[in-house]
């Protein structure tokens, strides 16, 4: 990782910037893939399965027998830690179904906004180098509290043609049963066109690879509706004197390892910090499966020093992280000043991870800096928000010299002869 002391603030914007990808050659080769998806459909996503999963599938759709096979072959403390993840992912996410309220504006004018579920939505659960079930149920949870009619799931195959246990026994359990293997770009042009097997939707969700968000927002300008823009995975943290350097170090890397292409920053005012965990992330990294990954997303990363927290905040602002991790003291009041992040984590006992897996918000965040302007994944994400409204003729009566002085001043005639017929009707 880079250190990096004092930084002029006139250098933040170069400092802060994400790994930058040639992403030409990857737009021609999504948009090919998302043409030949949409024009032949499921003989595209077995040939495109072969090519790049490695394994020739007859069928895509995922049968009750292979559900039953998960369930039976899933230990019983995963499916315990699944279960406890998604009862606190419900309870928050159910104080986010909005209730209708009917307000009078004036007498006789009532007006209200009725949340209605999407009925059809996609999800896409990567399976590549780690199978993340834990987003089915970050995804499928509001989803379902939404009142989405018809839920898809697709997911790549392993090489011997299954989907992961863990990954079919959390849609089993958060109750999606349109479940099929098929993964990468293809499957989200399986999702935005429809084909013979893979149903159609309206929304998008779920988390990828340069591949797979590349397809996302080219579908999205084509008129699909996603979830969010996004990128790799990232984290910040601000730590001050008052951190535990190995609780610091293992944050850190617990985003490294989702891939080389994934970044981690610490922004501190301490030195000591700095000297502290440089020395952990080398010790813990030393041990990791995936140590590879994340060695390569180190290259990426930097630990900054700061002269004050003012500094630090205003940095970390102008970042606007996916995950932000606030290891210091006062960390409440601090937090307070946070206007851009995805996710925010307080104090030295609140793991990134806890967000990721089981304390019950979303980890479907912006990434990339669009946290400055999107907010991660909630019951919202799956609702459209439909007003209504009723004028009794007292009401039509007591707004109409409003509503016909703006549309003469408008110059639109016919929006002030809709109110003025009818006030000669009275």
């Amino acid at each position: 990782m880079q250190i990096i002391r004092y930084p002029e603030k006139d250098t933040w914007g170069e400092l802060l910037k994400r790994p930058v990808f040639d992403t030409r050659q990857l737009e021609y080769t999504v948009s090919a893939i998302l043409g030949d998806v949409k024009e032949n459909g499921d003989e595209a996503l077995r040939r495109y399965t072969a090519q790049f999963d490695k394994v020739t599938l007859d069928g895509i759709f995922v049968s009750a027998e292979e559900f039953e096979a998960a369930d039976a072959i899933l230990e019983e403390s995963l499916k315990s830690a699944i279960r406890t993840a998604a009862a606190n992912i419900e309870m928050f996410h159910r104080a986010q179904v909005e209730q209708v309220t009917l307000l009078e504006t004036m007498p006789g004018v009532q007006c209200w906004r009725k949340p209605v579920g999407i009925e059809k939505v996609g999800l896409y659960i990567p399976g590549g180098t780690a199978p993340l079930f834990s987003t089915i149920l970050m995804l499928a949870i509001p989803a379902r509290l939404a009142g989405c009619s018809e839920i898809v799931l697709c997911t790549p195959p392993g090489k011997d043609g299954t989907v992961h246990p863990a990954v079919l026994w959390a849609a089993r359990y958060t109750g999606i049963t349109q479940v099929f293997k098929v993964g990468g770009v293809q499957a989200i042009g399986a999702m935005a066109y429809g084909t013979e097997s893979v149903p159609k939707v309206y929304k998008i969700f779920g988390p990828g690879n340069q591949y797979v968000t590349c397809a996302k927002q080219l579908v999205n300008s084509a008129g699909v509706a996603i979830d969010m823009p996004a990128g790799p995975s990232e984290v910040a943290v601000f730590a001050d004197d008052s951190c535990v350097p190995a609780f610091v170090a293992a944050d850190l890397l617990s985003q490294a390892e989702h891939g080389a292409d994934s970044q981690v920053l610490l922004v501190t005012t301490s030195g000591a910090v700095i000297a502290a965990v440089e020395k952990e992330v080398a010790a813990q990294l030393a041990l990791l499966p995936r140590k590879e990954l994340a060695a390569k997303a180190l290259d990426n990363s930097k630990l900054v020093l700061v002269k004050d927290r003012d500094e630090a905040m205003d940095m970390l602002n102008a970042y606007a992280p996916e995950h932000l991790i606030m290891a210091c003291e006062n960390d409440e009041s601090l937090a307070a000043r946070v206007v851009n992040a995805g996710s925010v984590f307080l104090g030295n006992y609140s793991p990134e991870s806890a967000g990721d897996y089981a304390s019950g918000t979303n980890h479907t965040l912006p990434t990339n800096g669009y946290a400055t302007a999107y907010s991660g994944v909630s019951v919202d994400s799956f609702v459209k928000k439909i007003t209504f409204q009723r004028l009794s003729r007292e009401g039509l009566k007591a707004l109409a010299p409003a509503i016909e002085a703006m549309a003469a001043a408008e110059g639109l005639e016919a929006h002030r002869n809709a109110v003025s017929i009818r006030i000669k009707n009275m």
